[in-house]
């Protein structure tokens, strides 16, 4: 049987953390900035983590675990 492939985006926009959670950027920090606060631009620069009804899905385009 051949080895899983992992999916090229998913590789791009997601790292593990130490402890095999997975981190992902926030979204809505790409343009359109002006009519965003400062406050909202600044905790969006922060990254946070997959959430966990989603972590089987993402774990799976990185071929981690199945």
């Amino acid at each position: 049987m051949p080895k899983m492939k992992t999916n090229s985006s998913a590789k791009k926009r997601f790292s593990l953390t130490g402890t095999g959670k997975v981190k992902r950027k926030k979204a809505f920090k790409r343009h359109i900035l002006t009519k965003k606060t400062t406050k909202q631009k600044r905790n969006l620069t922060h990254s946070g983590l997959v959430s966990d009804q989603d972590m089987s899905n993402v774990k799976f385009m990185l071929t981690i675990g199945k």
